[in-house]
Protein backbone atom coordinates (compact mmCIF):
# COMPACT_ATOMS: atom_id res chain seq x y z
CA UNK A 1 0.00 0.00 0.00
CA UNK A 2 2.81 2.25 0.52
CA UNK A 3 2.53 5.24 2.91
CA UNK A 4 0.52 4.16 5.43
CA UNK A 5 -1.99 6.88 6.20
CA UNK A 6 -3.72 5.67 9.44
CA UNK A 7 -0.50 4.67 11.13
CA UNK A 8 0.48 8.86 10.17
CA UNK A 9 -2.53 9.86 11.79
CA UNK A 10 -2.45 7.29 14.45
CA UNK A 11 -5.73 5.70 14.30
CA UNK A 12 -6.71 2.15 13.38
CA UNK A 13 -8.08 1.33 10.01
CA UNK A 14 -11.91 1.42 11.60
CA UNK A 15 -11.33 5.16 12.86
CA UNK A 16 -14.37 6.73 12.76
CA UNK A 17 -14.90 10.88 11.18
CA UNK A 18 -14.61 11.92 14.96
CA UNK A 19 -11.70 9.64 15.63
CA UNK A 20 -9.70 11.65 12.96
CA UNK A 21 -10.85 14.81 13.04
CA UNK A 22 -9.37 14.65 17.24
CA UNK A 23 -6.25 12.88 15.76
CA UNK A 24 -5.56 15.23 12.98
CA UNK A 25 -6.53 18.39 15.61
CA UNK A 26 -3.53 17.15 18.06
CA UNK A 27 -0.66 16.62 15.63
CA UNK A 28 -1.57 19.49 13.34
CA UNK A 29 -0.79 21.40 16.34
CA UNK A 30 1.87 19.79 17.18
CA UNK A 31 3.64 19.92 14.15
CA UNK A 32 2.64 23.05 12.94
CA UNK A 33 5.89 24.45 11.28
CA UNK A 34 5.58 28.24 13.05
CA UNK A 35 5.06 26.19 16.96
CA UNK A 36 8.79 24.17 15.97
CA UNK A 37 12.17 25.24 15.93
CA UNK A 38 13.17 22.82 13.62
CA UNK A 39 11.21 23.93 10.78
CA UNK A 40 12.43 21.31 7.86
CA UNK A 41 11.40 18.21 10.12
CA UNK A 42 8.26 20.00 11.11
CA UNK A 43 6.96 20.88 7.85
CA UNK A 44 7.39 17.43 6.61
CA UNK A 45 5.43 15.95 9.45
CA UNK A 46 2.78 18.77 9.08
CA UNK A 47 2.49 17.95 5.15
CA UNK A 48 2.09 14.34 5.91
CA UNK A 49 -0.22 14.52 8.28
CA UNK A 50 -2.55 16.99 6.24
CA UNK A 51 -2.25 14.71 3.17
CA UNK A 52 -3.17 11.78 5.68
CA UNK A 53 -5.75 13.88 6.63
CA UNK A 54 -7.24 14.81 3.51
CA UNK A 55 -7.51 11.73 1.87
CA UNK A 56 -8.96 9.98 4.93
CA UNK A 57 -11.56 12.20 5.70
CA UNK A 58 -13.12 12.57 2.41
CA UNK A 59 -15.35 8.88 1.94
CA UNK A 60 -14.61 8.70 -1.55
CA UNK A 61 -11.08 9.28 -1.39
CA UNK A 62 -10.77 6.88 1.75
CA UNK A 63 -12.74 3.73 -0.25
CA UNK A 64 -10.34 4.09 -3.22
CA UNK A 65 -7.34 4.59 -0.74
CA UNK A 66 -8.36 1.03 1.62
CA UNK A 67 -8.88 -0.93 -1.37
CA UNK A 68 -5.67 0.32 -4.20
CA UNK A 69 -3.67 2.62 -2.01
CA UNK A 70 -1.80 5.44 -2.55
CA UNK A 71 -1.18 4.85 -6.30
CA UNK A 72 -5.04 4.56 -6.79
CA UNK A 73 -5.46 8.56 -5.83
CA UNK A 74 -2.79 9.73 -8.51
CA UNK A 75 -5.33 10.11 -11.24
CA UNK A 76 -7.69 12.34 -8.79
CA UNK A 77 -8.65 15.87 -10.28
CA UNK A 78 -8.18 18.18 -8.86
CA UNK A 79 -5.17 17.88 -6.87
CA UNK A 80 -5.01 17.23 -3.26
CA UNK A 81 -5.02 20.98 -1.58
CA UNK A 82 -1.62 21.89 0.16
CA UNK A 83 -1.18 21.35 3.48
CA UNK A 84 -1.74 24.55 4.98
CA UNK A 85 -5.29 24.70 3.07
CA UNK A 86 -6.54 21.71 4.83
CA UNK A 87 -4.91 23.20 8.24
CA UNK A 88 -6.96 26.47 7.46
CA UNK A 89 -9.78 25.08 6.40
CA UNK A 90 -9.74 22.80 9.73
CA UNK A 91 -9.42 25.80 11.85
CA UNK A 92 -10.69 28.64 10.31
CA UNK A 93 -7.42 30.38 10.63
CA UNK A 94 -5.90 32.65 7.79
CA UNK A 95 -3.77 30.24 5.74
CA UNK A 96 0.18 30.18 6.49
CA UNK A 97 2.24 30.46 3.35
CA UNK A 98 4.12 27.06 2.36
CA UNK A 99 7.39 25.77 2.95
CA UNK A 100 9.31 27.14 6.07
CA UNK A 101 8.38 29.90 7.36
CA UNK A 102 10.80 33.37 7.24
CA UNK A 103 10.84 36.14 9.60
CA UNK A 104 8.93 39.16 8.12
CA UNK A 105 11.26 42.40 7.91
CA UNK A 106 10.93 45.13 10.76
CA UNK A 107 7.61 47.15 10.41
CA UNK A 108 8.82 50.97 10.99
CA UNK A 109 6.67 53.54 11.73
CA UNK A 110 7.77 57.26 12.38
CA UNK A 111 5.83 59.48 15.01
CA UNK A 112 5.95 63.06 15.08
CA UNK A 113 6.79 64.61 18.22
CA UNK A 114 6.58 68.73 18.82
CA UNK A 115 9.79 70.28 19.93
CA UNK A 116 8.54 70.22 23.67
CA UNK A 117 8.06 66.03 24.12
CA UNK A 118 11.61 65.71 22.53
CA UNK A 119 12.82 67.96 25.11
CA UNK A 120 10.76 66.47 28.01
CA UNK A 121 9.80 63.13 27.06
CA UNK A 122 6.24 62.22 26.47
CA UNK A 123 4.42 59.39 26.11
CA UNK A 124 1.98 58.71 23.06
CA UNK A 125 -0.20 55.45 22.24
CA UNK A 126 0.01 54.18 18.39
CA UNK A 127 -2.38 51.92 16.59
CA UNK A 128 -0.34 48.63 15.37
CA UNK A 129 -2.29 46.20 13.26
CA UNK A 130 -0.52 42.59 12.30
CA UNK A 131 -1.57 41.60 8.82
CA UNK A 132 -2.58 38.10 8.25
CA UNK A 133 -2.79 36.59 11.79
CA UNK A 134 -2.32 33.21 12.04
CA UNK A 135 -3.21 31.66 15.17
CA UNK A 136 -6.96 32.77 15.45
CA UNK A 137 -8.18 30.61 19.12
CA UNK A 138 -11.62 29.52 17.86
CA UNK A 139 -13.81 29.52 20.67
CA UNK A 140 -16.24 26.77 21.72
CA UNK A 141 -20.04 26.84 21.24
CA UNK A 142 -22.26 26.14 24.17
CA UNK A 143 -22.79 22.65 25.15
CA UNK A 144 -26.17 21.18 24.07
CA UNK A 145 -28.06 19.94 26.88
CA UNK A 146 -30.95 17.46 26.78
CA UNK A 147 -32.94 15.66 29.67
CA UNK A 148 -32.43 11.95 29.85
CA UNK A 149 -35.27 10.43 31.60
CA UNK A 150 -35.09 7.54 33.60
CA UNK A 151 -36.83 5.09 35.82
CA UNK A 152 -35.99 4.82 39.31
CA UNK A 153 -35.20 1.02 38.65
CA UNK A 154 -32.54 1.73 35.81
CA UNK A 155 -31.18 4.00 38.40
CA UNK A 156 -31.05 1.24 41.07
CA UNK A 157 -29.58 -1.48 38.99
CA UNK A 158 -27.72 0.60 36.21
CA UNK A 159 -28.47 0.06 32.43
CA UNK A 160 -27.59 1.25 28.70
CA UNK A 161 -29.25 3.81 26.94
CA UNK A 162 -29.28 4.64 23.11
CA UNK A 163 -29.36 8.21 22.13
CA UNK A 164 -29.66 9.57 18.44
CA UNK A 165 -27.51 12.92 18.21
CA UNK A 166 -27.92 14.74 14.60
CA UNK A 167 -25.62 17.32 14.03
CA UNK A 168 -23.98 18.76 10.69
CA UNK A 169 -20.45 18.14 10.23
CA UNK A 170 -18.14 19.72 7.57
CA UNK A 171 -16.13 17.64 5.22
CA UNK A 172 -12.26 18.96 4.04
CA UNK A 173 -13.56 20.62 1.49
CA UNK A 174 -15.90 22.73 3.58
CA UNK A 175 -19.12 21.39 2.61
CA UNK A 176 -21.75 20.50 5.46
CA UNK A 177 -23.47 17.56 5.52
CA UNK A 178 -26.11 15.58 7.74
CA UNK A 179 -25.03 13.04 10.27
CA UNK A 180 -26.88 10.91 13.23
CA UNK A 181 -25.39 8.90 15.71
CA UNK A 182 -26.30 6.23 18.06
CA UNK A 183 -24.59 7.04 21.07
CA UNK A 184 -24.58 4.47 24.17
CA UNK A 185 -25.36 6.18 27.07
CA UNK A 186 -23.85 4.11 30.16
CA UNK A 187 -26.15 4.76 33.55
CA UNK A 188 -24.01 3.76 36.90
CA UNK A 189 -26.00 2.24 39.43
CA UNK A 190 -27.10 4.51 42.15
CA UNK A 191 -26.85 7.82 39.37
CA UNK A 192 -29.16 10.73 40.68
CA UNK A 193 -31.16 12.86 39.09
CA UNK A 194 -28.55 15.91 37.99
CA UNK A 195 -25.78 14.00 36.41
CA UNK A 196 -24.10 14.99 33.70
CA UNK A 197 -23.10 12.65 30.81
CA UNK A 198 -20.78 14.64 28.12
CA UNK A 199 -20.25 13.38 24.87
CA UNK A 200 -17.35 15.78 23.55
CA UNK A 201 -17.67 18.02 20.60
CA UNK A 202 -20.49 16.33 19.06
CA UNK A 203 -22.42 19.18 17.73
CA UNK A 204 -22.77 21.07 14.82
CA UNK A 205 -18.92 21.95 13.16
CA UNK A 206 -18.96 25.42 11.65
CA UNK A 207 -16.69 27.71 10.63
CA UNK A 208 -14.15 28.98 13.14
CA UNK A 209 -15.78 27.04 16.00
CA UNK A 210 -15.32 24.06 18.09
CA UNK A 211 -18.17 22.01 17.97
CA UNK A 212 -20.20 22.22 21.01
CA UNK A 213 -20.52 19.12 23.35
CA UNK A 214 -23.79 17.21 23.81
CA UNK A 215 -24.43 17.07 27.64
CA UNK A 216 -27.19 14.58 28.56
CA UNK A 217 -28.83 15.57 32.13
CA UNK A 218 -30.34 12.54 34.20
CA UNK A 219 -33.62 13.25 35.08
CA UNK A 220 -35.43 10.36 37.45
CA UNK A 221 -39.10 9.51 36.46
CA UNK A 222 -41.57 8.83 39.59
CA UNK A 223 -42.27 5.29 41.08
CA UNK A 224 -45.93 3.55 42.32
CA UNK A 225 -43.86 2.83 45.69
CA UNK A 226 -40.41 4.14 46.36
CA UNK A 227 -39.46 7.56 46.25
CA UNK A 228 -35.93 8.36 46.69
CA UNK A 229 -34.05 10.86 49.62
CA UNK A 230 -30.37 11.20 48.59
CA UNK A 231 -29.07 7.17 48.96
CA UNK A 232 -32.31 5.82 51.21
CA UNK A 233 -35.55 5.21 49.38
CA UNK A 234 -39.46 5.52 50.89
CA UNK A 235 -42.14 3.76 51.20
CA UNK A 236 -45.27 4.62 52.11
CA UNK A 237 -47.49 1.67 53.36
CA UNK A 238 -51.66 1.74 54.10
CA UNK A 239 -52.10 -0.36 57.13
CA UNK A 240 -55.26 -0.74 59.38
CA UNK A 241 -55.84 0.40 63.10
CA UNK A 242 -55.77 -2.80 64.05
CA UNK A 243 -52.34 -3.43 62.12
CA UNK A 244 -51.29 -0.41 63.66
CA UNK A 245 -52.15 -1.63 67.22
CA UNK A 246 -51.21 -5.00 66.79
CA UNK A 247 -48.15 -6.97 64.77
CA UNK A 248 -48.05 -6.97 61.14
CA UNK A 249 -45.99 -8.64 58.32
CA UNK A 250 -45.26 -6.16 55.40
CA UNK A 251 -44.58 -7.15 51.84
CA UNK A 252 -42.41 -5.51 49.23
CA UNK A 253 -40.40 -6.09 45.95
CA UNK A 254 -37.57 -4.56 45.86
CA UNK A 255 -36.38 -2.56 42.47
CA UNK A 256 -34.23 -5.45 41.78
CA UNK A 257 -36.95 -7.34 41.92
CA UNK A 258 -36.61 -9.62 44.90
CA UNK A 259 -39.30 -9.82 47.93
CA UNK A 260 -38.92 -8.68 51.19
CA UNK A 261 -40.91 -9.86 54.08
CA UNK A 262 -40.91 -6.93 56.93
CA UNK A 263 -42.24 -8.16 60.81
CA UNK A 264 -43.53 -5.01 62.20
CA UNK A 265 -43.52 -5.70 66.09
CA UNK A 266 -43.92 -2.49 67.20
CA UNK A 267 -46.87 0.23 67.85
CA UNK A 268 -47.43 2.07 64.73
CA UNK A 269 -48.09 5.82 65.53
CA UNK A 270 -48.82 8.81 62.69
CA UNK A 271 -44.69 9.79 63.22
CA UNK A 272 -43.71 6.05 63.44
CA UNK A 273 -41.14 5.26 60.82
CA UNK A 274 -39.18 1.89 60.10
CA UNK A 275 -36.06 1.52 58.85
CA UNK A 276 -34.75 -1.68 57.11
CA UNK A 277 -30.61 -1.03 56.61
CA UNK A 278 -28.99 -1.78 53.17
CA UNK A 279 -32.45 -1.42 51.01
CA UNK A 280 -31.52 1.57 50.08
CA UNK A 281 -30.48 3.22 46.72
CA UNK A 282 -26.65 2.09 45.42
CA UNK A 283 -23.98 4.82 46.80
CA UNK A 284 -22.67 6.08 43.27
CA UNK A 285 -19.12 6.07 44.45
CA UNK A 286 -19.52 2.03 45.91
CA UNK A 287 -22.03 0.39 44.86
CA UNK A 288 -21.47 -2.23 47.27
CA UNK A 289 -23.05 -0.40 49.75
CA UNK A 290 -26.57 0.96 49.70
CA UNK A 291 -28.60 3.52 51.49
CA UNK A 292 -31.72 2.50 54.00
CA UNK A 293 -35.25 1.43 53.32
CA UNK A 294 -37.38 3.76 55.44
CA UNK A 295 -41.14 2.57 55.60
CA UNK A 296 -43.92 5.07 56.66
CA UNK A 297 -47.36 4.43 57.27
CA UNK A 298 -50.94 5.96 56.69
CA UNK A 299 -52.91 4.43 59.46
CA UNK A 300 -56.83 3.69 58.01
CA UNK A 301 -59.15 4.79 60.95
CA UNK A 302 -62.92 2.99 60.79
CA UNK A 303 -65.67 5.24 59.49
CA UNK A 304 -68.16 4.33 62.22
CA UNK A 305 -67.93 1.74 64.95
CA UNK A 306 -70.60 -0.48 66.78
CA UNK A 307 -71.38 -0.15 70.61
CA UNK A 308 -70.17 -3.78 70.87
CA UNK A 309 -66.92 -2.41 69.30
CA UNK A 310 -66.56 0.54 71.04
CA UNK A 311 -67.17 -1.37 74.34
CA UNK A 312 -64.32 -3.75 73.32
CA UNK A 313 -61.97 -1.29 72.26
CA UNK A 314 -62.80 0.38 75.87
CA UNK A 315 -61.92 -2.35 77.97
CA UNK A 316 -58.62 -3.51 75.80
CA UNK A 317 -57.51 -0.13 76.39
CA UNK A 318 -58.79 0.51 79.79
CA UNK A 319 -55.38 1.01 82.37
Amino acid sequence: MGVDYYKILQVNRNATHDDLKKSYRKLALKWHPDKNENKETAEAKFKQISVAYEVLSDPQKRAIYNQYGEKGLEDLVPPPPAAHDVYAKFFGFTNPEGGPRKKAPATERTSCCGHDEHCQGTTKKLKLSRENAEFIVPRKAPAIERQLSCSLDELYKGATKKMKISREITDVNGKTMPEEEIVPVEIKAGWRKGTRITFNEKGDEKPNEIAADVVFIIDEKPHSTFRRDGNDLIALQNITLAEALAECTLNLTTLDGRNLSIPINNIIHPEYEHVVRNEGMPLPKDPSKKGNLRIKFNIIFPTTLTAEQKSGINKLLAR
